[in-house]
């Protein structure tokens, strides 16, 4: 990951505590010690780069702070990394997201923006398989080919997390990159900030003149 010489003018990043990772709240500026900051110290250190990440939220919570939070910036690219909270509430808490209600807010999330012209960075929630890796899969799963269908159908850019993250898990050991399977260590935060450049970058290149 190098520091990018055509990088955007204003980045918004949104999602749950992985991207709000060590975000102080009060201070509007401040983007955190997680991927984000990593993104934002190093290839977007040229942009404006806001953190509107929230520890715990599900794709339903974000939308509900959306027209508060997050809306307000007037950004040419909105980064939405969500869905993990909506598995983990419902295997430790009963609250299950249906996918078709997950998809259906995802599209509302990223509605407006599309309608602004806004480029779009869509993350694939991810899991490592440290426990109850069957339940995991089979709730997630879905949620992340909603994320991608979502992604295809506004023609937004897609990180595909799972497969980054599951082979730096075969390569260090899954605890190495998120030790509870889920929130990821510096390793993880850096591979999380690579996939997203690599994928950001790819998709730059790509577009057309």
């Amino acid at each position: 990951m190098t520091r990018g010489t055509g990088a955007p003018r204003h980045v918004v990043f949104a999602g749950d505590s992985i991207t709000e990772w060590g975000r102080d709240r009060s201070d509007p500026d401040d983007v955190g010690t997680g991927y984000v900051g990593l993104l934002a110290r190093g290839p977007l250190a040229g942009s404006t780069v806001h953190n509107t990440g929230v520890g715990g939220d599900r794709a339903s919570d974000l939308l509900a702070r959306w027209e508060r939070d997050v809306l307000p910036f007037d950004a040419d690219v909105l980064s939405l990394y969500v869905g993990v909270n909506d598995t983990w509430r419902a295997l430790d808490a009963g609250e299950r997201t249906p996918v078709a209600s997950f998809e259906t807010t995802l599209r509302a999330l990223v509605a407006p923006w599309h309608a602004r012209g806004t480029r779009l960075v869509l993350a694939e929630p991810f899991a490592l398989p440290l426990t109850d890796a069957q339940a995991w899969a089979d709730d997630l799963g879905p949620k992340q080919d909603a994320v991608a269908r979502v992604a295809r159908d506004v023609g937004a850019t897609f990180v595909p997390l799972a497969t980054v993250m599951a082979d730096l898990a075969d390569e260090i050991g899954p605890r190495a990159v998120a030790a509870d399977g889920v929130h990821p260590t510096h390793a993880g935060h850096t591979a999380i900030a690579d996939a997203w450049w690599d994928a950001f970058t790819h998709r730059s290149e790509g577009d057309p003149a």
